[in-house]
């Protein structure tokens, strides 16, 4: 794993996993999501905590991967998962979110009637 711009644990070359959460799309969990979250150091793609499976922040605890960026169109930040404090991180591999026409929560024809009751 690349360590520059002086941030251990940030790949900024790391491709993104694709363009929904990998657990989810396995079916690992309701199988949709509300927002998508991208690994600094592997480009896993997860769901958000307040998913109902909460597959990012638990990739990054298992992973030992403590960054985590937004996927999400027009959102550029830093989540250090282990001491919880956005910061400031580099430039990653693009795509850096999903594609604008995937909506939100996603995937389309999977998200429940009552997803806003389902959100942690």
């Amino acid at each position: 794993m690349a360590q520059q711009d002086g941030i251990p644990g940030i790949d900024p070359s790391a491709q993104p996993s694709g363009t929904g959460c990998v657990e989810c799309s396995a079916g690992d969990g309701p199988g949709w999501w509300f927002h998508l979250r991208r690994c600094a150091a592997c480009g896993h793609i997860g769901c958000c905590d307040s998913s109902p499976g909460q597959h990012a922040t638990a990739h990054a605890r298992q992973a030992g991967h403590p960054f985590l960026t937004s996927f999400e169109p027009g959102e550029d930040w830093f989540w250090n998962a282990e001491t919880e404090q956005v910061q400031e991180g580099p430039q990653l591999a693009p795509p850096t979110s999903h594609p604008q026409s995937q909506p939100t929560p996603g995937p389309a024809g999977m998200v429940p009637a009552d997803w806003q009751r389902r959100l942690h």
